[in-house]
């Protein structure tokens, strides 16, 4: 079975071993096996855990909660209810996070819009309104 450095597997996830040795620090990797000398050793399974604790991370799940996820993969079948609840709560959340972003990208979309417009005809007075526009 193929192992990984802590090196090899920052530059495989785009992660700095300062980050690796946080989330082992944290609790987030009991999974990795160590040398006799403490020199973690990853599996490619290993890689895919990863994958996910930096997903749930990019959702705004904070680090205790992805430390409870860890230790609910470790108790076992007992815990599929809490797993898929956390799941669907991070689908929620990634959802809203759509709907702002898509409220952010018309307004910018809006801006872009309007300052071609003006750039086209040379001047903003082509929008001339009561009201400033930023």
């Amino acid at each position: 079975m193929k192992t990984y450095s802590i090196g090899e597997v920052a530059r495989e996830l785009n992660l700095t071993v300062y980050t690796l040795r946080y989330y082992d620090k944290e609790g987030l990797l009991p999974f990795v096996e160590r040398t006799a000398s403490g020199t973690r050793l990853f599996k490619a399974s290993d890689l895919d855990a990863l994958k996910v604790i930096e997903c749930l991370k990019s959702t705004g799940m904070p680090i205790k909660e992805i430390k409870s996820f860890i230790d609910w993969c470790s108790d076992g079948d007992d815990t599929l209810q809490q797993r898929y609840d956390m799941f669907l709560e991070r689908k929620a959340s990634v959802e809203a996070q759509m709907e702002e972003l898509k409220k952010t990208m018309e307004l910018i979309e809006h801006k872009c819009s309007y300052y071609k417009t003006a750039l086209d005809a040379g001047t903003e007075a082509v929008h001339k309104t009561n009201k400033i526009e930023i």
